[in-house]
């Protein structure tokens, strides 16, 4: 994996996350990563190939959220992570496909999974 260019295209992606590019309400220019897991790793594999893995995401209080990440060469690159609090507890990693080839095919299968990823890949696209 070339690291520069990860760091070119990581940068780019954290320089264009907004609450138009992210599926949660809780988006916040506090917490820029919030809500932006399945559009970045799309867009990150893009640039970098690789997979695109899922975990349920837990908190304290028992409440789970599905989170996105890559792997790519065998590293994990998690560049949404930091957007989960202390004491979230992440499962074992899977393939998430349900009916489709793979996790990004089921990703961007919803309408605006695949809105919000056409946005982030463009305003990434004018950055690179």
């Amino acid at each position: 994996m070339n690291i520069t260019f990860l760091k070119t295209v990581s940068d780019a992606l954290r320089a264009s996350w907004a609450a138009d590019t992210s599926n949660s309400s809780e988006w916040s220019e506090d917490n820029p990563p919030m809500g932006q897991c399945a559009v970045t790793a799309c867009v990150l594999q893009d640039y970098l190939g690789g997979d695109i893995l899922n975990v349920q995401a837990t908190n304290k209080e028992g409440v789970g959220v599905s989170h996105y990440f890559n792997v790519i060469d065998g590293e994990t690159i998690d560049l949404t992570k930091s957007q989960f609090r202390d004491g979230v507890i992440l499962s074992e990693p899977v393939l998430k496909s349900g009916n489709y080839a793979t996790t990004r095919e089921y990703c961007l299968s919803f309408p605006s999974t695949n809105k919000r990823y056409e946005l982030l890949a463009s305003k990434v696209a004018k950055l690179i």
